[in-house]
């Protein structure tokens, strides 16, 4: 260890050696640089070995001074993290917000029943998830309603969609409301009632030795329905409109294009005097054939539940696309596609699925009827009654033969019941019309998804809707049916014949006109529509029904007229 004097030694020698505790000075290294003879300043080496080892504490100390600059970036760094976080929370909170209130405000709401889905499966793979739009009107304190049609107190808050036709029965809506300018044709196209009560007629009744039909019969022969029910069906849209509706978009033009109409690239078009349209445009025509064939089978069933529709070629030249060809290329299409301009209806709600087609019960036959009509005979007050005679009866032994040994019922029913068998009645046709084109896309669509949720029979049935001022059911989106449909009916089959085999009560008009068809070529029937129907320009972008397809139509009707048979004759042996 060193001495003292020995320290005090060497720090004398250092002094000598390196002068002074101070750094050089500016001036200093000036002054060094002048004696030296330059112009130009120069900076004084140091020796910073000599300042080390006589003051080591003199040099800064750089480490602890970097960690200083170190903490203090970090500080900033992080404060500028915690900004943008609260920043973010901030506009999360508020969306979410603006969000609740929108969702939760009355303009937004819909008319459906509430149930909780768990897994859905769209089996048509060709569409997305949009659906058809309906345009809606709140309901005010002044909207009058009869008497007997009950609003619960929760469906006064929410949203009746629009009507633009007019109410013939007292128990419907009474509203009157046309677009200006509309022609007393397109009065007539709009609107599913008419002024004068069309009476059904039945030709050629047979096998009854004591009855005829008469206004009352709610049902006769075992298996159709009958006047009472027929004379309450609202006429909805026969060939008549759709001559009408055709005509129209011939000389007319459209001067508005806007979303809507269910898939992103669907349009809802708005023509001159304000009426609309529904133009669906497909990549793939196969669904655009889908879609006219559905309406031209529907045509040749007399099936009135179908909107109007026409076929059209996206052409900028034509006057009816002229005004909107903006709009067609915001809409990316592609122009010489065939599309299909559906008349739009207005005044829609959802239609669910009637309670006796539901899995718990899924059938409809003759002992239904009377059940329904007993129930309603029951319930009511007692002047009503249902008249049941019994043919060719020699003993009765049981109350079960009793009841199930008749042909047909006679009852004096109330509104309610009439409008059930009304809806029932639009539902067979329905069920047949479905089988024969092989719709995936609307009680075949709840049925598959059915096995995943057990509650989805309680919700709307998908691509069906009512018309609020008349019960019309509306046969929305069938362009899934006779080609894509058919390719998938190996898979799909047996949800197409569940309905059907449970059906036992036809329309005697629907099972008429299904014997003509099958008697004669239902293919050339088609190919006849398609070319008195369609310009040469379009048969050049639109095929016609592969003659494979119209032999499989011709089969399913084949299969439609046995199980019309089979009713026959297992209630004809209930007599």
């Amino acid at each position: 260890m060193a001495t003292l004097t020995q320290i005090v030694e060497d720090r004398k020698d250092i002094d000598q050696r390196c002068g002074n505790d101070r750094l050089p000075s500016l001036k200093d290294i000036e002054k060094d640089t002048e004696t030296a003879g330059h112009n130009r300043l120069k900076i004084a080496s140091a020796d910073m070995d000599c300042y080390r080892s006589k003051n080591p504490y003199i040099l800064y100390n750089n480490f602890r001074y970097k960690k200083e600059l170190s903490r203090v970036a970090m500080k900033r760094e992080y404060g500028f993290y915690s900004y943008c976080f609260i920043s973010v929370c901030l506009s999360f909170i508020l969306g979410l917000l603006i969000g609740v209130a929108i969702v939760g405000s009355p303009e937004t709401r819909v008319i459906s029943p509430s149930y909780n889905p768990r897994k859905l499966v769209r089996i048509n793979t060709t569409r997305d998830g949009h659906s058809r739009s309906l345009n809606s009107l709140k309901l005010t304190d002044n909207f009058k309603v009869d008497k007997d049609f009950i609003f619960s107190e929760k469906e006064k808050d929410r949203f009746a969609t629009v009507s633009f036709t007019g109410a013939i029965e007292p128990h419907k809506y009474n509203m009157d409301v046309y677009p200006k300018g509309l022609t007393d044709d397109m009065k007539e196209i709009l609107k599913d009632n008419k002024v004068s009560r069309h009476k059904h007629t039945i030709m050629n009744v047979v096998n009854t030795t004591s009855h005829v039909p008469n206004d009352e019969t709610v049902l006769y022969q075992n298996i159709y329905w009958g006047p009472e029910v027929e004379n309450s069906m609202p006429q909805g849209y026969g060939e008549n409109s759709a001559e009408i509706w055709e005509r129209y978009v011939n000389q007319s033009e459209i001067v508005k294009m806007e979303t809507g109409c269910g898939r992103m690239q669907n349009r809802l078009v708005t023509f001159k005097d304000g009426i609309q349209a529904c133009v669906r445009y497909r990549q793939n025509t196969d669904q655009i054939q889908g879609e006219i064939f559905s309406f031209y089978v529907a045509r040749l069933l007399n099936l009135t539940n179908v909107a109007p529709s026409v076929v059209k070629v996206v052409d900028l030249k034509d006057k009816l696309w002229q005004s909107v060809s903006n709009d067609i290329a915001t809409a990316q299409w592609n122009t010489n596609r065939a599309v299909v301009l559906t008349q739009y209806i207005p005044s829609l709600e959802p239609a669910t699925i009637p309670e006796i087609f539901k899995p718990s019960t899924r059938h409809l036959n003759k002992i239904d009827v009377f059940k329904i009509s007993f129930k309603e005979n029951a319930t009511s007050d007692t002047s009503k009654q249902i008249l049941i005679d019994k043919l060719r009866m020699k003993n009765v032994k049981t109350k079960k033969e009793e009841v199930e040994n008749f042909e047909y019922i006679d009852a004096k029913l109330n509104r309610k019941t009439i409008d059930l068998f009304v809806e029932l009645a639009q539902w067979s046709d329905l069920i047949i019309f479905d089988y024969l084109t092989a719709n995936l896309d609307r009680i075949v669509n709840n049925l598959f998804n059915y096995q995943w949720n057990i509650n989805i029979m309680d919700g709307p049935a998908h691509n069906l809707a009512r018309k609020m001022d008349s019960g019309l059911l509306l046969f929305l989106d069938n362009e899934s049916g006779l080609l894509h449909g058919y390719r998938l009916l190996k898979k799909y089959n047996m949800y197409h014949s569940l309905m059907l085999d449970n059906l036992c009560v036809f329309r005697k008009k629907t099972v008429d006109a299904l014997k003509l068809l099958y008697d004669t070529s239902i293919g050339s029937k088609l190919s006849d529509i398609y070319h008195k129907k369609n310009n040469a320009i379009i048969r050049d972008i639109l095929p016609p029904l592969p003659e494979k397809n119209a032999k499989i139509l011709h089969e399913r009707i084949g299969k439609v007229l046995s199980q019309i048979e089979k009713c026959e004759q297992t209630f004809f042996n209930t007599r």
